[in-house]
């Protein structure tokens, strides 16, 4: 399992960092097994795990290519590119801990590629049905169009597509040209993808190459999640400038606007307190209707979508946490790295890997 001597070239590896989540890689582990493709194998690096998966890798040899390999600490990019340096297939499926993947799944890729050549691609993420209603509303809320979820419900962009860590194709020589993911904490996956097409290399989505997503399993994981995506976004466009675009505001917006439209209903409610009750009753509902109107949108969507109320209603909240968090890290990161003139790491020492 440990040895990294390299034999004949393959048709895919797949590279999965892991940390701390042996469960999901035998879930991860039995979709691969699954595959109606056989031609690949599997890259298996644990990131310094207080609990390994070592065991579970195990459990698979002589039924699948695995090879597993332990290393110290040092975050979600650099174990990529350790995983990439020792594989053998000509394209690399980069896939994150947490997706389970359909048994058509690497035919659907090796189809598109005999189709039209690309040296990186990437395919969107669905709810499983065996996922709890949290995790089906999460998956609602990256997924939908009200939220700006968008390209990960697997629709088409009129730009460009940036793969994303949790279901990321590109073929090898261009991963190890293009130096693989940089050292960053969050976003590493859209600097990658960024870099991709600034070297000219062709990139596709693969609509049919889909996976079952977990994402995070409460509300409070999938704030702090949001939050640094909002954070990376800047570090982002700091890195590559011009790639900040006016979606990427909305949900700051929405932020500036809800915490607006509260304040606003705040001073009315204080205003009926102090003077004439119904001549500030506007003031303080006034506010509410457009926070309520859009919370039904969600809702109805959601709950026609997923045909469950109790999702629907989740929903709610997972999309105020998806907009808001990701608007509220965005804002610290504006301020921090734009106005106060931080770098990348002093303005988020404790949220980045050394």
């Amino acid at each position: 399992m440990d040895n990294e001597k390299r034999g004949a070239t393959i048709g895919f590896s797949f590279v999965i960092p892991v940390f701390n989540r042996p469960d999901e890689v035998s879930e991860l582990l039995a979709s691969l097994e699954a595959q109606t493709l056989k031609d690949f194998e599997v890259i298996i690096v644990e990131d310094g795990s207080e609990r390994d998966c070592r065991a579970v890798a195990e459990g698979y040899a002589g039924r699948m290519d695995v090879r597993y390999f332990a290393k110290k600490n040092s975050g979600p990019g650099p174990s990529r590119n350790y995983g990439a340096e020792r594989a053998r297939g000509e394209y690399l499926i980069v896939l994150d801990s947490d997706v389970v993947l359909p048994p058509g799944y690497l035919s659907a890729v090796d189809a598109e590629l005999r189709r039209e050549p690309a040296d990186a691609f990437g395919g969107p993420d669905r709810a499983h049905p065996s996922f709890t209603p949290t995790q089906k509303a999460i998956s609602y809320s990256m997924t939908s169009f009200f939220t700006t979820g968008g390209i990960r419900g697997g629709k088409k962009k009129l730009d460009k597509f940036y793969p994303r860590s949790f279901n990321m194709g590109v073929r090898r020589d261009v991963y190890l040209r293009l130096g693989g993911f940089a050292r960053m904490r969050f976003g590493e996956d859209i600097d990658f993808s960024l870099r991709i097409f600034e070297a000219g290399c062709s990139c596709r989505l693969f609509p049919g190459a889909w996976v079952w997503h977990k994402r995070r399993t409460d509300l409070r994981k999938f704030f702090r999640q949001v939050y640094n995506s909002g954070i990376a976004r800047i570090n982002l466009q700091k890195r590559h400038p011009g790639s900040l675009k006016l979606v990427h505001l909305l949900p700051a917006a929405f932020t500036v606007g809800v915490i607006g439209l509260v304040a606003a209903s705040a001073v009315g409610r204080l205003l009926m307190h102090y003077d004439d009750l119904h001549r500030w009753y506007w003031l303080c509902a006034g506010p509410w209707l457009p926070i309520v109107a859009y919370s039904l949108l969600i809702a109805a969507d959601s709950t026609l979508r997923n045909r469950s109320l109790k999702i629907g209603l989740i929903s709610v909240g997972a999309a105020f946490v998806q907009l808001m968090g990701y608007g509220l890290g965005f804002i610290e990161a504006w301020w921090k790295r734009c106005v106060r003139g931080k770098d990348e790491f002093q303005a988020f020492e404790k949220n980045f890997y050394k």
